[in-house]
């Protein structure tokens, strides 16, 4: 297989031109040693982390898809750690859409002046732009129009797609009493057809969940979650 990008936490290996396959690092994003889902740098490796975002990532695919919501998502090799997805093309350089259903993290650093640590948000949609050196800045629908990267209507698309996807996975985690304090999600263009589509993976490496007010770290979110 021919590699075609190298991730922080996955490898992109082309398999042909409709799919390609995503293998699942140990890496998780962070700084200091200390695992943040918002952080734009490899933090640390945990032993397990990539087969356990893996089996996260295809519930909640499979459970997306049972909805008939489109995404990339075709199948998984747990035993390998992959994933094979329909190719896509990103957004400009590629965005992050983050659904925040309490103020933690990187909103309550920027409008803590606003805002108390855990304040709800109602499901509160931000975008960001993959951009390491300027630290993935948020950016608005009117910015994201003026540079060409999404139209309105696309953002609009993006949007309610969002929030119909969360709402779905805190329902499911709820059930486990679980709650979502926060996730980031990713969307692309299918490459034959141009149908934007959820992309990317959705893990414990991608969301902040909290059981009974204290917060449960990836590995062990996904053995609270799926018992495993």
């Amino acid at each position: 297989m021919e590699l075609i990008y190298t991730g922080k936490t996955k490898n992109v290996y082309k398999l042909n031109d409709n799919e390609v396959l995503l293998k699942f690092k140990d890496d998780v994003t962070g700084e200091n040693g200390v695992f943040d889902p918002g952080a734009n740098t490899v933090g640390l490796t945990i032993e397990g982390a990539g087969r356990s975002g893996l089996k996260m990532t295809r519930f909640f695919f499979e459970l997306l898809k049972k909805q008939d919501i489109v995404t990339h998502y075709v199948s998984a090799d747990l035993k390998e750690a992959t994933i094979t997805v329909i190719a896509a093309d990103t957004f400009g350089k590629g965005l992050e859409v983050i659904c925040r259903y309490r103020a933690v993290g990187s909103f309550y650093r920027r409008y803590g002046a606003y805002c108390e640590q855990g304040q709800p948000l109602d499901g509160l949609i931000e975008v960001t732009i993959k951009d390491d050196e300027r630290q993935d800045p948020t950016i608005s629908e009117d910015t994201l129009e003026a540079l060409g990267i999404l139209s309105k209507y696309a953002y609009q698309e993006i949007k309610r797609s969002t929030r119909t996807i969360c709402d779905l996975i805190k329902a499911a985690l709820a059930e486990k009493g679980l709650e979502l304090y926060d996730i980031k999600l990713e969307f692309g263009k299918n490459k034959a057809t141009g149908e934007i589509m959820l992309i990317d993976e959705i893990s414990g490496g991608n969301m902040r969940v909290y059981k009974d007010g204290q917060y449960i770290a990836p590995l062990e979110l996904e053995k609270y979650f799926l018992g495993s």
